[in-house]
């Protein structure tokens, strides 16, 4: 039994390992995937719990699926060299005020789209308008990366994870702000500032001050309504306490069909040019989680929760802070799984969950690895020939996330 558990972690470590460094350049998910598989070649998972792990994702695949197809439909529409455009000349030459408008971009795209639209959805936009304002690329995608999981909180649809952690039973909207909107303002104006100051040298100076806009073809303009209606969509979906996967895949192959059908193109080139390999990651990560599971972590996460309860403002700090720095070992999906597991079990008080889902929320921008929407988010920009190394995003993400977490976390324990 304890070879048995040995074994598991190691492999679950070297998994994990292999996505975070992604040896020989390999993709992200052939690592998940390979670890995955290693457990059941040497049975320390069941082939059932193996395939009942991937089931739990179901609703997390169909929220990428739509994602992604309405993404890659706008970027080949045009939307997002439109979008750039407006951003560059509403900036008027000035890099700071295109840094604080793509910011101002991300807070929106994130509360109402999710953190992995403003990863699929705004990141090539950001790169655009970089690149026809002459400016410095990387400190306004670094603004991306990190308002993707800075703002993710502000509704229960920001972020995946929140449905994750609070297993499909969401509080009301009323409940939710009142817990969690000043700590949502804290964690933004904290990495905005923070962020601000670290990439002070490359933001400075001036930019271009007007760019040639096209106007948006017929294309991109129902992309534009794609968007917009998906938004709504998520909204509703979010209040009538429905599970956002399926509405937004649904949403996202509408906008491709009905654009492709006024464009007359081809709706398989949209889908041709999607990164799917991030489905089988989520995957492999799940799997990799039901094998701790099967370790008996999620029991010794429970004891632990329950003795922090004892001390409810200590025990949320510690707790929101423990998880925050551990959802970038293993991903702050599969993370949310083990703490929404062991909450079950522990019962603790309202305040140490909130801690928990601003740890799960917030902590993945200490590093590359730590959510979905950032792993993403090194997609996008490897797409547009960028590239960050982990010790280059960890550099950026340990100046900005832990003043961020510290503010978020006091800002709920204020609250009560």
């Amino acid at each position: 039994m304890i070879l048995a558990t040995g074994a598991t972690w190691g492999i679950c470590a070297a998994s994990t390992a292999g996505v975070v460094l992604r040896p020989f350049r390999w993709p992200e998910a052939i690592w998940a995937v390979l670890g995955a598989l290693v457990l059941l070649v040497f049975g320390l998972l069941p082939i059932d719990a193996a395939v009942g792990a991937v089931g739990k994702g179901l609703d997390v695949y169909l929220f990428l699926v739509g994602m992604m197809l309405l993404s890659e439909t706008c970027r080949q529409q045009g939307l997002f060299d439109w979008v750039a455009a407006t951003a560059v000349n509403q900036a008027q030459g000035s890099r700071p005020r295109l840094f604080l408008l793509m910011y101002a971009t991300g807070v929106v795209t994130t509360t109402f789209l999710s953190n992995d639209a403003t990863a699929v959805v705004l990141t090539p936009a950001v790169y655009a308008a970089a690149r026809k304002a002459k400016a410095e690329p990387l400190p306004l995608l670094f603004a991306c990366a990190l308002i993707a999981n800075a703002a993710s909180f502000v509704l229960p649809i920001s972020n995946p994870a929140n449905l994750v952690l609070y297993g499909g039973k969401m509080p009301p909207l009323g409940q939710w702000f009142g817990a969690f909107a000043l700590p949502s303002v804290a964690a933004i104006v904290v990495t905005f500032l923070v962020l601000r100051w670290v990439e002070r040298s490359r933001i400075a100076g001036d930019c271009a001050a007007s760019v040639e806009r096209e106007p948006l073809s017929t294309g991109g303009k129902t992309a534009l309504a794609g968007i917009i209606a998906t938004a709504s969509i998520l909204l509703l979906a979010s209040a009538f306490d429905v599970q956002l996967g399926l509405p937004t895949c649904i949403a996202g192959i509408a906008t491709m069909v009905v654009v492709s059908a006024l464009t007359r193109s081809s709706p398989i080139a949209v889908a041709k040019d999607v990164s799917w390999s991030v489905l089988p990651l989520v995957a492999g990560l799940f799997v990799l989680v039901e094998a701790l599971d099967h370790t008996g972590v999620i029991r010794h996460v429970a004891r632990a929760l329950h003795a922090l309860a004892s001390d409810p403002a200590s025990g949320s700090a510690i707790a929101g802070t423990v998880l925050a720095v551990g959802s970038n070992l293993i991903n702050n999906l599969p993370a949310g799984l083990i703490a929404s597991s062991a909450l079950a079990q522990a019962h603790p008080p309202r305040m140490m969950v909130d801690a928990l889902l601003i740890g799960v929320d917030l902590g993945p921008n200490l590093s590359i690895t730590g959510s979905l929407a950032t792993i993403l988010w090194l997609q996008a920009i490897r797409r547009e020939g960028e590239d960050v190394g982990f010790w280059q995003f960890l550099k950026v993400g340990a100046v900005t996330m832990l003043p961020a977490l510290a503010a978020a976390l006091a800002a709920r324990l204020i609250l009560g």
